[in-house]
Formats: structure tokens, C-alpha cells, sequence
């Protein structure tokens, strides 16, 4: 009797603490993910659930798609591009805020501010700074490169996007490895700098090995935001000029929802999770290994 009251009070707790959390996760994840799935394999508009099997012939529409492939590969360049900058970027601001300089607290809260700002305006504000304030300054002073909107040439549009890009996460990932730097003991630094090693090698032999963990999630991170990337990619370049910064995620949801070929937008989105999936798991994985040596 005494098991039993033990057992229904457990019970009462985690429905009280996980409950609500685990029927959020089915009803806004889960469950939505497998009707996705389902729907893959149907002639569905978006306006329903069809029970009208097709086959696996979104799945050979999306494969066909050549402006599929089109966007996926302009979403790996801005994710390499994206991926690099950013860390190198964040890992440089979180070296400059832990250095003991002035005022670094106000620095790094200066840092992490636009990641505060949504994906939507914060394009609206860069496109008036391309598009106005940088073409202003180009022509007043007669700079070629500033002289025209970076967001009218398919040449320099992505280019827009990773600057944004980059400024935007790059002081969440900041405070990733401020944490990393902040857990390196500092009696081991004193150390080696009592045996001569200079900064440059306290950085490559000491803080970098230990910072692996850092750099995993950070890594991990950015991908995920990289490859997912939407509400950025609309306001500033809706995918313009002539489709050159038409990303996978805009080119998903045009092709379900202003399309209408939702049967085939849905199997991008499925294969698109695969890879990205992929690609996630071998990061963490060769990261994890990376710590283990470390």
C-alpha cells in the first residue's frame, strides 16, 4: 500500500513538473513532424490531410527540382561563409572581454544586444543601411565598392546576408566561449607564463585545447541557425536580386505555400531535416572525439 501511494505520488510530481513540457513537445513537435511525414506520401495542398497515397513521387519531384539544388548549395556557401566568420568573430570579442580591460562588462552587453533583435527587423535595418547609409558614404567619398546597393548585385547579395548575419549571432557565441575561457584554470596560465610562454602560446597550446567543448556547441549552433535561416533571408533580400539569395528554408516555403506544391515542399523540408541532421550528428561526434584527445 505504502509502494503504491509512493508510486501515484511520483507520478503526481513529474505530471506537475513534466507534463505540460512533454504535451507541448507532442503537440507542437512531435505530432506535427509525423503528419508531415504522412503527408509526403500524398497529393495534400496544405488545405488538409489527404489519404491519396502517391508514392514516393514528391519525393523524385524534389530530387528533380534543379533550383532545389540550387538553393541548397547557396545555403552551404552562406553557412561555410556564415559558420567561419562568425566564430572567428565571436571567439575574438569573447578573447577582448576577458581580457581585464575597462569597461568590458558594457562591452560584452554591446556585443550580445543584436541577438536580442528579431530576424524581421533586423533585416529592415540592414537593408536601409545598405541600401541608404553604406551607398551615401560610397558616393561622398567616392568608394566603387560602396557606391551601389550590395543588395541590387547577385554578386555581393549573399555577401549581405553573412554580414548580417555574422553580427547578429556573433555575441551569443561570445558568451559560449567567455564561459570556456572562465572555466580554464588560472593557476595553470600562471604557470606558463612563469615559464616564458608568450600569449601567442598560451592561446594555440593551452586555452584552445580546453576550449574544445566551446567550440562544439558554438559549431553546433551556428549550423543549426545557418541552415534554418528565414526571417533574415525575407525582409533584407526576399530572395532577390533574380533568386541569388534564395535560400533552402525560403525556398521551402515558397514552393509548399506560395507554390502550392505542398506535397513536395514537405518532402524538402524532410530531406533537408535528413541532412542537416547528418551534418549535425558528424560535427558533434568529430567534436566529441576532438575532447576526448584534448
Amino acid at each position: 500500500m505504502y509502494q503504491e501511494k509512493n508510486l501515484l505520488d511520483k507520478i503526481k510530481v513529474f505530471l506537475t513538473f513534466g507534463g505540460i513540457p512533454i504535451f507541448a513537445f507532442l503537440t507542437v513537435v512531435f505530432i506535427p513532424f509525423i503528419i508531415g511525414v504522412y503527408m509526403t506520401f500524398t497529393n495534400s495542398t496544405g488545405t488538409g490531410i489527404s489519404t491519396e497515397f502517391v508514392g514516393l513521387k514528391n519525393y523524385l519531384n524534389a530530387f528533380k527540382d534543379q533550383q532545389f539544388w540550387d538553393a541548397l548549395l547557396l545555403t552551404f556557401k552562406y553557412t561555410i561563409g556564415s559558420l567561419i566568420i562568425t566564430n572567428v568573430v565571436a571567439f575574438a570579442l569573447a578573447l577582448i572581454v576577458t581580457s581585464g580591460m575597462k569597461g568590458q562588462d558594457t562591452f560584452r552587453m554591446g556585443f550580445f544586444t543584436p541577438n536580442l533583435i528579431g530576424g524581421v527587423l533586423l533585416g529592415f535595418i540592414w537593408q536601409f543601411i545598405f541600401s541608404k547609409v553604406l551607398v551615401y558614404f560610397g558616393t561622398a567619398f567616392n568608394i566603387e565598392l560602396l557606391s551601389s546597393s550590395w543588395l541590387a548585385d547577385p554578386k555581393t547579395a549573399l555577401w549581405s546576408l553573412i554580414i548580417v548575419g555574422v553580427w547578429q549571432n556573433s555575441g551569443y557565441m561570445m558568451l559560449i566561449y567567455i564561459a570556456g575561457l572562465s572555466g580554464i584554470p588560472k593557476s595553470l596560465l600562471e604557470a606558463a607564463a612563469l615559464d616564458g610562454a608568450g600569449k601567442w602560446r598560451i592561446l594555440t597550446r593551452i586555452k584552445l585545447p580546453l576550449m574544445v567543448s566551446s567550440f562544439t556547441i558554438s559549431i553546433f549552433l551556428t549550423l543549426q541557425r545557418s541552415f534554418m535561416v528565414y526571417d533574415t533571408n525575407l525582409s533584407l533580400t526576399k530572395g532577390g536580386p533574380y533568386r541569388s539569395t534564395e535560400l533552402i528554408s525560403m525556398h521551402v516555403y515558397n514552393d509548399a505555400f506560395l507554390y502550392h506544391n505542398y506535397g513536395t515542399g514537405q518532402a524538402k523540408a524532410i530531406i533537408l531535416f535528413l541532412i542537416v541532421a547528418a551534418i549535425a550528428i558528424t560535427q558533434v561526434v568529430v567534436m566529441k572525439k576532438k575532447e576526448v584527445e584534448a
